[in-house]
């Protein structure tokens, strides 16, 4: 064939295909048709490879659709080729900035070096300020933004959101917003997210139905309203508007996984409790209702006692076997820990089958949510971030010493490295953490900050500051109001304290270390002389280490190994004492207990693990029997029908040893029942014929 003619052919095939071009790939992206714009997008970057907006757009368009990874991917190709340019910093600047990452404000700041008059980047940072709570900031980068452009909408409606958050009811920026454009939604939805953000749910839920009435194609402010009614537990709702979402191609994982969660709630069950309302898987919901009710009555008596408040409406508790679901819950909220969340008068938590044995404390954590739900409703949700977790955490050791917070690894380093933040800064740690780890030291703070407060001034200045950020006090006028010190002196006094608390366990961290791999190279090597010898020396350099492979454990083993089961017990037991959650140490530890005759002391080890893990059948049969012989008959009965709920190997002997509880308790007739049931599943089951024949007289 002729060159001729293949040049012939190539044309003619060019000729049949549409232009690439950037206008194209943008057309398609705005249809919705957005595989043909992908396309496009490739074939512009592929053809271009030196052409730095082609690839940058084509990064927005993958930011757009959800997938931050590639977007990030192609704007740091983009730098790549021109290090400074100002359009790719701000895309990698906003990926940042969703996952609340510190590295948002350093892009966005290195865009403005690039470009000083590069406005979405301005307006980003006037974002990220409010986001840290820094108003004074985030008013001067807004107003930097508003010199810059008439149309800085977004710098206007964060101005505007800033009276909102202060309470003012009008405020000139919403109308300047709306004099440049009259549909722009996106103003209320910003506001919206910001009061969402500080848990004013209500609020923003109402700012999202604004910005939607406005701009009804504004998807992303409808997800936001369908997941935030959801939040608050109005799921016809949140379902209309969330289809409504996903009917029109607006797929992103809220929606869809909301969506998801939403279709799931057909496999639950619902109790009510005096004060609450507890939603539970349907397979697991017999065993743990009588566990999580009683619970959630306890916390809420205590806490109506000791904030002087009490609870509007019921408290809805929801508990997810799958953690995944829980994580739903919690999708674009920064700072929140991995084990429940609260919104207002509902709570959401994992289920203790969503997690390790033994990595899960769930009374602890319901207790810590529950306290949230008091402390946002006594201040109409006013509150910072750092005092609301820090008198959970608090809480938490208040209900009992071995639930709360331990000194960590990662905080024992943090305190040696002076990374704590001022009292005035710390919400910083929970919205954008500057190095990894600083969430759950910050959870620390918070909660030993609330304690010193209780321990130094009385645990009546707590609720005197709680009642203040109800008022609109900040923290530095709280503290000045409240502890009659400067916020600076607080920290003084506060880190001093902290730090002479510590010292031992700070000063010889390394050394425990080193120390602690000795006694486990030790233990593999059953050189059990030479852990008790030096054992105890490593336990006391930093006795709140009860993680795996700790020296309790390698002690307690050491005793077992030289026949000293009275040894291997106090050890046990200065270990769940200190807050130590292994089950199976825990269970050693009863065996032990009831060994030695002390059924009372084995019963508490054993109940130390239903906080922990509920699931497992073997420790309730155990704990009813010791009960039962102790004279704990309602302990008994309960325990007794935890093993039926498990669906028992032995279904016989699990109905026979309820109807024993029942008799004693005097409740003949759910006795007789529990006895013919206890037969029917073994008709021969002598001990059942026998009681059937007692009852009978």
């Amino acid at each position: 064939m002729s060159r001729a003619r293949v040049c012939l052919i190539i044309a003619m095939a060019a000729a049949c295909l549409p232009a690439q071009t950037l206008e194209r790939a943008e057309g398609l992206w705005k249809q919705g048709r957005y595989q043909e714009a992908n396309d496009a997008f490739r074939a512009l970057v592929e053809a271009n490879p030196r052409n730095v907006a082609y690839r940058e757009r084509w990064g927005r368009f993958f930011f757009a659709r959800f997938q931050p990874k590639d977007a990030e991917a192609l704007f740091r190709e983009a730098l790549e080729v021109k290090k400074d340019d100002a359009g790719a910093l701000t895309g990698l600047a906003l990926v940042y900035a969703e996952d609340f990452d510190a590295r948002a404000v350093k892009y966005a700041e290195a865009a403005l070096q690039a470009d000083p008059r590069h406005l979405e980047a301005q307006e980003l940072l006037a974002r990220l300020a409010l986001e840290d709570n820094d108003e004074r900031r985030a008013i001067a980068e807004a107003d930097k933004a508003i010199a810059l452009s008439p149309d800085a909408l977004d710098a206007m409606a964060i101005r505007a959101t800033i009276d909102w958050l202060a309470d003012k009811p009008e405020t000139p920026w919403i109308g300047r917003v709306l004099a440049r454009n009259p549909r722009y939604g996106r103003a209320y939805e910003i506001a919206g997210r910001f009061l969402v953000l500080n848990r004013r749910y209500e609020e923003g839920i109402g700012l999202y139905r604004k910005a939607v009435e406005l701009q009804p194609d504004l998807w992303s402010a409808r997800s936001q309203l369908g997941v935030n009614l959801m939040r608050l537990g109005r799921e016809e709702e949140a379902r209309r508007e969330l289809e409504a979402c996903y009917a029109n191609g607006y797929k992103d994982p809220a929606t869809v996984n909301t969506l998801r969660l939403l279709d799931s709630y057909k496999n639950y069950v619902t109790f009510k409790t005096e004060h609450g309302i507890l939603r539970l898987e349907n397979k697991e919901a017999a065993l743990l209702e009588p566990y999580f009710a009683r619970e959630l009555e306890r916390a809420v008596a205590t806490y109506q006692k000791k904030y002087g408040f009490k609870l509007e409406r019921p408290v809805q508790v929801e508990v997810y076997p799958n953690h995944e679901d829980f994580a739903v819950r919690t999708l674009g909220m920064p700072g929140l820990g991995a084990l429940g969340v609260t919104f207002g008068y509902v709570v959401a938590m994992d289920s203790p089958s969503g997690r390790k044995p033994g990595s899960f404390h769930w009374a602890s954590t319901l207790w810590h949510e529950l306290s949230h739900v008091f402390v946002l409703g006594a201040t109409k949700h006013r509150v910072p971030r750092w005092f609301t977790e820090g008198m959970a955490v608090h809480e938490e050791t208040a209900a009992s010493p071995e639930w709360g917070d331990r000194l960590s690894p990662e905080v024992i380093v943090a305190i040696r490295d002076r990374k704590l933040l001022p009292v005035a800064a710390l919400d910083r740690g929970f919205v954008r953490p500057s190095y990894p780890g600083q969430v759950v030291i910050s959870y620390f703070q918070a909660g030993r900050i609330c304690d010193y407060i209780a321990r130094e001034w009385g645990f009546g200045k707590l609720v005197a500051m709680m009642h203040d950020f109800g008022g609109g006090a900040t923290t530095p006028q709280a503290i000045e109001r409240e502890l009659g010190i400067p916020p600076e002196e607080f920290d003084r006094r506060f880190l001093g304290a902290l730090e002479a608390e510590t010292k031992k366990t700070v000063a010889g961290f390394d050394d425990w270390r080193k120390r602690l791999k000795t006694l486990s190279e030790w233990a593999m090597a059953r050189r059990y002389e030479d852990i008790l010898r030096d054992g105890p020396a490593v336990r006391d350099l930093y006795p709140e280490y009860v993680e795996t492979a700790s020296a309790y454990e390698f002690l307690a083993e050491a005793h077992l190994a030289r026949q000293d089961k009275a040894g291997a017990a106090a050890e046990l037991e200065r270990y769940a004492r200190i807050g130590g959650r292994s089950p199976d140490l825990l269970k050693k530890l009863a065996a032990l207990e009831e060994e030695a005759g002390r059924p009372a002391d084995a019963a508490r080890a054993l109940e130390r693990v239903n906080w922990i893990n509920p699931l497992d059948g073997e420790v309730h049969a155990r704990l009813g029997g010791l009960w039962l012989a102790g004279g704990n008959v309602e302990g008994a009965i309960g325990e007794y029908r935890a093993v039926l709920a498990r669906a028992p190997i032995d279904p016989a002997a699990a109905h026979y040893n309820l109807a024993r509880a029942y008799r004693t308790a005097g409740r003949t007739d759910e006795a007789r029942e529990e006895v013919l049931a206890a037969l029917e599943a073994a008709p021969g089951y002598r001990p059942a014929q026998k009681l059937l024949l007692e009852l009978a007289k």
